[in-house]
């Protein structure tokens, strides 16, 4: 399988440790282009509908590239890491579609079911939908954190179910296992991600209903704190699952790695403060799976010396570009 060389990543001195890198790459974004992207709507078989972003360069040819992306818990098509990976793809001729999985973003509103970290047939309905949109044009799929997780479980639970155009994917720090990342962010100092994971899903189901008359809110034994609780009293049940145990096991993609067709390259930082390195170190990849572990970037960071916040993009094109 051809490959890249990635260079080392190298923190600048204000930016060095995982936390910041993390928190600077979430809330600290810089300039980001501004939204023109054609906003086009999919409908699930189960009455919800998905909401994907076409960006497409000028003089695209048809049957050009195309860069599929999903994004990870509590972002959206505007995540800075969707907008500026878009962004770069666009300017070096590939079409990109963002995804925003259920209820998220300009799908607000659109879906009652909640997304979930195993939710491949969603992602295979959209890839579907661009099909016909983009005939005999080779896609890539590209995953961050939570969407990584979908994207990998999604190549390798079926491979015979993975549409032929898919030729290359890309998974960006995506929580393998589910049960451990979860459970780990109950430790000092994670515990404020948690905290704002779950205020963000939580205020989300409050708009949803105020916005949907026909959204039954959960009745939760005690508002949840984790994330874990979260998931145990609500996007385990609706999803249909038995508990949020039984989500992680059956969503967690490590267990599906081995099985991976598609050329897939999975890349992740040494300081990751969200997905634990070990998860990573204990793997044994099937040959068209390539890891690479950064030494820093944190979770979506990768602001690099000289104020580059393009780090990771960089690496991405460069691995489609071998599609």
């Amino acid at each position: 399988m051809p490959q890249i060389t990635i260079p080392p990543f190298r923190s600048p001195w204000a930016l060095s440790g995982g936390h910041r890198q993390t928190l600077a790459g979430a809330f600290f974004p810089g300039r980001l282009p501004d939204e023109r992207a054609v906003v086009r709507r999919i409908s699930l078989p189960d009455g919800d509908t998905l909401v994907v972003h076409d960006d497409c360069p000028t003089n695209w040819p048809s049957a050009g590239p195309v860069a599929v992306m999903l994004h990870g818990l509590a972002g959206c098509h505007r995540s800075s890491y969707m907008v500026r990976t878009a962004a770069m793809l666009n300017a070096n001729g590939l079409r990109t579609f963002r995804m925003d999985l259920r209820g998220c973003g300009a799908g607000f509103g659109l879906a009652l079911k909640p997304y979930n970290a195993g939710c491949s047939d969603d992602v295979l309905e959209v890839l579907r939908a661009i099909s016909g949109w983009c005939p005999s044009s080779p896609i890539s799929l590209l995953g961050f954190s939570l969407g990584g997780n979908i994207v990998l479980k999604l190549l390798g639970e079926a491979p015979g179910r993975v549409p032929p155009e898919i030729v290359r994917a890309a998974a960006i720090n995506p929580p393998i296992d589910l049960a451990r990342c979860t459970y780990g962010l109950s430790r000092w100092p994670q515990r404020h991600y948690d905290a704002y994971f779950v205020k963000q899903l939580l205020q989300r189901l409050r708009d949803l209903q105020q916005h949907r008359s026909d959204f039954v809110p959960p009745t939760f034994a005690r508002t949840p704190r984790r994330l874990v609780e979260f998931d145990d009293q609500f996007t385990a049940p609706r999803s249909g699952f038995h508990n949020a145990d039984d989500y992680y096991q059956q969503c967690s993609s490590e267990q599906f790695l081995a099985a991976i067709r598609v050329p897939t390259l999975v890349l992740t930082s040494r300081n990751d403060p969200l997905i634990p390195v070990e998860s990573f170190e204990r793997l044994t990849l099937p040959a068209n799976v390539r890891l690479h572990i950064a030494e820093g970037g944190g979770h979506l960071g990768y602001l690099a010396t000289n104020n580059s916040r393009d780090w990771l993009q960089t690496q991405l094109l460069e691995w489609l570009r071998l599609a």
